[in-house]
């Protein structure tokens, strides 16, 4: 059974996460969990995420966030601003959320997190590209 979708197009952020991240080479855009996945061509920006809660089976949404991998020794810090979250399911592999509503958002971090993303994930020669523009 797939998942349902659990975004609409008109939701706050995501024509703008969707115009950064579309913007690395060979990035495109598929659905996967019910949420947009941005990839090149494995994923590298997430638009939602949700957190475990205290009960079994319990889960605290975060519609409007992005869901990025980030490198380890920088995790501590991002952890420490409250904006940030420990995404469920993900976070064991080195990505944290950016919930967009918990402050006036700074897209240029939002394009400097979803850059460090690409480029922990991304082949050698997209990352050549990137860097060549």
């Amino acid at each position: 059974m797939p998942h349902p979708v659990m975004f609409r197009d008109d939701d706050p952020g995501l024509a703008e996460v969707r115009e950064i991240a579309l913007g690395f080479p060979e990035a495109f855009e598929k659905v996967s969990w019910g949420r947009p996945v941005f990839c090149a061509p494995k994923m590298f920006v997430i638009y939602g995420g949700s957190v475990k809660g205290d009960a079994k089976g319990e889960y605290v949404q975060y519609p409007h966030s992005i869901l990025v991998k980030v490198d380890a020794g920088e995790r501590a810090a991002l952890e420490q601003d409250h904006r940030f979250f420990f995404p469920a399911y993900m976070g064991p592999f080195g990505w944290l959320g950016l919930d967009l509503t918990a402050a006036k958002v700074d897209w240029k971090e939002v394009a400097e997190l979803a850059d460090a993303s690409f480029r922990m994930v991304a082949a050698r020669k997209l990352i050549k590209q990137l860097d060549q523009r």
